[in-house]
């Protein structure tokens, strides 16, 4: 009797270790739904398409949720505030991804041309996209990675990035620049600088 209730112990133990890990799985995306429920629209419907897609957030705040490392995306944010961009047309930006990318700073000026929602970070050695659809930041940092490359001059690069969105949105053409990085993200890209003479 008392061996068949310790394995009884013993097994609803180990049921238990292995259910909790799904269970905070469930209770992270509820916590996400929950949090993203007085969201307005957009960002409350991009936020549950990212749910879908990568699972719940690493982290929930009332303004965001965030993942870290998720598909090739070293990070990604949905915002609920919506940023108006008119480029290609009229939409809000509210979700940034993130790749580890080094960019010399002689072309920061480029790539703010090309895109006001295509950031770089030299500290950090980051490069993000910010827009509402995320074939369309795999789009902006494509076409930004070949104007860093020398392949595309800013006025070429907003032109395809303008007929590439325009083809996906009305379903006529699905370009790789749309489907996924057609670069590879750079290791060691975060630039720290140097100190100023006299300030060792």
């Amino acid at each position: 009797m008392k061996t068949i209730l310790g394995t009884l112990i013993t097994l609803t133990m180990l049921a238990n270790v292995a259910c909790a890990p799904a269970r905070e799985t469930i209770g992270e995306q509820v916590n996400a739904t929950t949090m993203i429920a007085g969201w307005p629209e957009t960002p409350r419907m991009v936020a549950k398409e990212m749910i879908e897609k990568y699972g719940p957030p690493d982290e929930t705040t009332a303004s965001m949720l965030i993942w870290h490392d998720n598909g090739p995306w070293k990070r990604t944010i949905v915002y609920r505030e919506e940023v108006p961009h008119a480029f290609p047309k009229q939409h809000t930006d509210l979700l940034e991804q993130f790749v580890d990318y080094r960019v010399r700073p002689a072309l920061f000026d480029e790539l703010a041309e090309y895109d006001g929602s295509v950031i770089v970070e030299r500290t950090k050695g980051e490069m993000s996209a910010r827009c509402d659809k995320e074939a369309m930041n795999f789009l902006a940092l494509n076409l930004a990675n070949d104007i860093v490359a020398g392949r595309r001059t800013v006025a070429d690069a907003r032109r395809v990035y303008a007929e590439t969105a325009k083809a996906f949105m009305t379903g006529n053409q699905t370009s790789a620049y749309v489907t996924g990085l057609q670069f590879r993200p750079m290791s060691g890209a975060a630039d720290p600088d140097t100190p100023a003479p006299g300030m060792m």
